[in-house]
């Protein structure tokens, strides 16, 4: 994503800045990665991102003793590192060049990886990750997704290690998406409307809604029925977070029991509403897009 330029200066710094909260990868984890490289060759590093389609940059000013460390940071620099389809390619250049490596040289690196939200599957050996990930279009198109796409960061940094985060930010990932909606049908938007009510209004504005008078599948009592329940995830899952399970209240002690399989419950059910709201938002196709049509 390109960082957007905001009203009056905006300098260099400013924009790097901007773009590293977005950053899918921390540099952290990108600096153990080029270390790495010393155990590589310069023809293994060249043919792993160029298989990927990746150029080095031209405006490198890195310096570093070692010739591989050196490209290896050239390549990088040509990442955009918010960018889920960069990301998933430069993936799979972790993947070639990092495998083989014994675990003495790679665990810093692979365990930087996994705080940032990615860890290899057992069975493949790919760098997968943690959690749901928006499809590129979903958001692409949206006027400001940068809420989101926070809530997403979180989210990939906690499920595992801190659930209560977890749970929290997929309280407010469904909370942005509702406001993000509302704000793209141009629609107002009450920043004290608690989550049930914002759910209901972001499902009215797409005709999502199971009382929503719609043509289509949608109007089908199975729809009906799924939307409903789509609707009361949206609403279980406030209610767990304000029951203390996830964070934005402070607590007088820490909730008993509480483990990863809750978090990834809350953030798949939040996925699942939230998904469901974008991809209506974007189909050309969507009744919501027809009954605009016919008001005017």
């Amino acid at each position: 994503m390109r960082c957007r330029r905001l009203p009056g200066r905006c300098d260099v710094r400013d924009k790097k800045r901007r773009c590293r909260v977005n950053d899918l990868i921390s540099r952290s984890t990108r600096g153990l990665f080029r270390d790495l490289m010393t155990n590589s060759t310069v023809s293994e590093i060249g043919a792993a991102f160029q298989d990927e389609l990746f150029a080095p940059s031209t405006t490198c000013t890195y310096q570093d003793s070692s010739v591989r460390r050196t490209l290896t940071q050239e390549y990088l620099e040509a990442v955009n590192w918010s960018d889920v389809n960069h990301v998933t390619r430069v993936l799979r250049v972790f993947e070639r060049l990092v495998h083989g490596f014994e675990e003495q040289y790679s665990s810093k690196f692979l365990n930087s990886l996994r705080r940032d939200g990615y860890v290899i599957d057992e069975e493949t050996g790919h760098m997968t990750a943690i959690g749901p990930r928006f499809a590129v279009e979903s958001l692409n198109n949206l006027i400001d997704a940068s809420a989101i796409r926070q809530q997403l960061s979180r989210i990939q940094h906690a499920i595992i290690d801190d659930p209560a985060l977890a749970i929290g930010s997929a309280k407010e990932l469904i909370e942005s998406t509702a406001k993000v909606v509302l704000t793209e049908r141009g629609m107002p938007v009450d920043d004290k409307a608690d989550l049930p009510a914002l759910v209901r209004e972001a499902q009215q504005a797409l005709g999502l809604h199971p009382s929503s008078a719609t043509s289509g599948p949608d109007s089908s009592d199975a729809v009906k029925k799924i939307l409903g329940a789509v609707s009361g995830i949206a609403i279980g899952l406030a209610e767990l977070r304000n029951r203390g399970y996830g964070t934005g209240h402070g607590s007088a002690s820490v909730p008993a029991g509480l483990g990863a399989r809750h978090a990834h419950l809350a953030v798949n059910a939040a996925f699942t509403w939230c998904q469901l709201m974008l991809d209506t938002l974007a189909d050309p196709l969507a009744p919501w897009r027809t009954t605009t049509r016919l008001s005017r």
